[in-house]
């Protein structure tokens, strides 16, 4: 598939995250994904951070109800088709843009940053709370990963052979579809499974790469499958897409100091 199409400016999306100053996540690859996926995108800052693909040294928060003024000049002015969250950083924001979506019914992918790469927890257990009963419900799908998704769910979740049954787990808890990524399983064969409150699944496969830095995938494959809802896909075609759009990038990496980093 072709990574670089042309924008098409009636198709709006809108990226509710955090700024990584390395840009190899947030809403900097949100907003490279979106472009890739000919999709304008537009954005709403949660927070800043001083970070690079190593660590994050200092995370400076705005205030929930700025977040929302972002929302809502974005929503008057460009009328978004979709939209993702990534990183909410506390229960203030959770809860504001959980509000806006209640309100504003825009088709919505929500990747619950929860847990580091280190493995250190992003959200307070009052804002992990919020996600669950007041954001997630209103999601079109949720892209956890497998220490997120073990959050959500209350129990170790491993993927591999479990990846399926844990995600129709989820799903029917929640009552909304969950896209389980299995990047973080063990093995060379990752697999991660679509699952609906029906039991309905799909799964989508891919083996692990060898030297390549990883940062930002989840971000990515999300802002993908929001580009693609945006642009009028259903929901697996959307997924089965953005998946594509993700393997690509990771197999044709850019090197970037030093570093073999997604190519958007």
């Amino acid at each position: 598939m072709t990574n670089h199409l042309d924008i098409n400016p009636s198709v709006v999306a809108l990226t509710i995250a955090g700024s990584d100053s390395g840009a190899g996540a947030g809403m900097q690859v949100d907003l490279l994904t979106f472009a890739a996926q000919g999709v304008y995108g537009t954005t709403a800052v949660t927070c800043l951070t001083a970070q690079n693909p190593k660590g994050v040294s200092a995370v400076h928060a705005a205030p929930a109800s700025f977040v929302i003024e972002q929302c809502q000049q974005v929503l008057s002015f460009y009328a978004p088709k979709a939209l993702k969250t990534g990183m909410l950083f506390n229960q203030e924001i959770v809860e504001a843009v959980a509000e806006f979506l209640r309100k504003n019914k825009i088709t919505a992918v929500i990747d619950p940053v929860m847990v580091a790469t280190s493995g250190a927890t992003l959200l307070s257990d009052a804002a992990i709370e919020a996600l669950k009963t007041k954001l997630i419900p209103l999601a079109t799908v949720v892209t956890p990963n497998l220490d997120e998704a073990t959050i959500l769910l209350g129990r170790p979740v491993n993927g591999g052979e479990q990846c399926e049954a844990e995600a129709i787990a989820l799903a029917k808890l929640y009552r909304v579809p969950f896209l389980l990524k299995g990047g973080h399983g063990k093995g060379n064969v990752l697999v991660d499974t679509l699952a609906w409150p029906d039991g309905r699944t799909a799964k989508f496969t891919a083996t692990r790469l060898e030297k390549i830095d990883t940062h930002g995938s989840g971000c990515t494959l999300s802002a993908a499958i929001t580009a693609r809802l945006a642009l009028g896909e259903d929901l697996l075609t959307a997924v089965k897409t953005a998946h594509a759009y993700l393997q690509n990038g990771m197999q044709r990496p850019l090197n970037v100091g030093g570093s073999n980093q997604i190519r958007h």
